[in-house]
């Protein structure tokens, strides 16, 4: 019955939309088949016109529409989605990025916008033979579906990676700079964004030329969360969850830090991937990124992580392994191909359209797909809930090397509605039904 009235309304849109000339896809497409979950399901779906691989995105509420800005695994630019019904999300455009360069990175904060630029490594479809680009453009988005774009900050290396905007006069970069070795962190002042500039920097020891060799896998993966008050920020910063001391922009220091990687995942920057704290509850959760397929690695992990003093931060508890749905042909995820472990987290927490985190965290883990733990008991986490896109037909880039999905990036808004993207997928928008869901705070 839905679809028919969809049809009907599809067919009305794409009668005024030829009228008026816009150049916007009218209806969400249809839910592709053969997806598995557990007290969770979807509701809307786009493929981005085409542009399979979405990566990570950032949502924005302008006049009562919601627009979720995202990155692109496979194509060079940033596409925009009308998500204000999320049960029929429509491609709004899709903004070109320099060629030949990685731009799958996107964060935002009222009206700016940053997409940071990365040289691309063969194996993601770059060519180094040809012109690449680096560094963060900074846009105002404050027209929402026409972004112009304020100036292009270069680090003079490689480029940025997961940076973060909260707002306000500072952004946090991950910068490979000219005499490090991996990406370290830049405070670049914005506040005037026609003209940003650095303001501070931090980095392990041992990544600066000449300096003593650290204690190993040094570099800055992205992204920082700064405290309420502004005076830390909470981090993973391999091989270590930190705490940094920013009340000096000039001059982070670093307050304490546990040590993850070794025993855990050494893969460089991707070791201590993601840091999100939960700041009431004094807790931080960090999670690895898995990196080589099948698991041919040391463990990944995600945890909690007791934050009360920040001088000895300590490690409380450990979440528990996604096992497969009953009756697969694997007896475990590793065998299922492609990369198996955490990636992502509902991460751009800064935003006020982002939910906050609660007793649910929610955790992309590449081919067992969304994830989501209820740490209402911090010492015992528990698998809530979960959903895993079907298997491609065909991959949609040159990875994983199995035909397999990989989810990626994971956001939720403040009405409760979930999204996800995939190496092999558009976006797919999900509704949660598990135990310690929190009311939505908008509609």
């Amino acid at each position: 019955m839905r679809s028919l009235a969809m049809r009907f309304r599809c067919a009305a849109l794409a009668i005024a939309i030829g009228a008026s000339g816009f150049a916007s896809q009218a209806c969400g497409d249809p839910i592709p088949s053969g997806w598995e979950a557990s007290h969770m399901e979807p509701v809307g779906y786009t493929d981005l016109a085409g542009r399979k691989g979405g990566f990570k995105m950032a949502i924005k509420k302008v006049n009562g529409h919601w627009y979720m800005y995202l990155g692109h695994l496979w194509h060079y630019g940033w596409s925009i989605v009308d998500v204000t019904d999320p049960r029929d999300p429509k491609y709004v455009k899709f903004v070109p990025g320099p060629t030949n360069t990685w731009d799958i990175q996107v964060t935002l904060h009222d009206n700016l916008m940053l997409t940071a630029l990365q040289k691309s490594a063969p194996a993601w479809g770059g060519d180094p033979s040809k012109p690449q680009d680096e560094g963060v453009l900074i846009w105002d988005i404050s027209d929402p579906v026409n972004p112009q774009q304020l100036a292009h900050w270069k680090t003079g290396a490689s480029g940025t990676h997961r940076n973060s905007y909260p707002g306000g006069k500072y952004a946090y970069l991950a910068a490979q700079m000219p005499g490090f070795s991996s990406q370290i962190l830049v405070i670049l002042d914005v506040s005037d964004p026609r003209q940003p500039k650095e303001a501070g920097r931090f980095w392990m020891p041992g990544q600066k030329q000449g300096e003593p060799k650290g204690e190993g896998p040094e570099g800055f993966h992205g992204p920082v969360n700064v405290s309420p008050d502004g005076k830390m920020a909470a981090l993973g910063y391999a091989p270590a969850v930190i705490n940094l001391d920013i009340s000096d922009i000039a001059n982070p220091k670093l307050i304490g830090k546990l040590t993850f990687s070794p025993p855990f995942l050494s893969a460089g920057s991707q070791s201590l991937h993601s840091v999100l704290p939960l700041w009431d509850r004094k807790i931080l959760f960090a999670s690895s990124e898995a990196s080589a397929e099948r698991c041919n690695e040391a463990l990944n992990f995600a945890a909690l992580v007791d934050n009360k003093d920040p001088a000895r931060p300590r490690l409380m508890s450990l979440f528990p392994l996604p096992q497969p749905p009953k009756d697969k042909p694997y007896k475990n995820f590793c065998e299922k191909g492609g990369r198996f472990g955490p990636h992502n987290v509902n991460q751009e927490i800064h935003l006020p359209d982002v939910e906050k985190p609660g007793n649910l965290i929610y955790l992309t883990y590449f081919n067992a797909g969304l994830r989501v733990y209820d740490i209402k008991d911090s010492i015992q986490p528990t698998e809530s809930g979960w959903f895993i896109p079907p298997d491609p037909a065909a991959n949609a880039g040159p990875l994983p090397k199995d035909v397999v999905t990989q989810t990626e990036d994971v956001l939720v808004d403040t009405r409760g509605y979930i999204y996800i993207t995939d190496k092999n997928w558009g976006m797919w928008i999900l509704r949660y039904s598990g135990p310690d869901q929190p009311a939505p705070t908008d509609r």
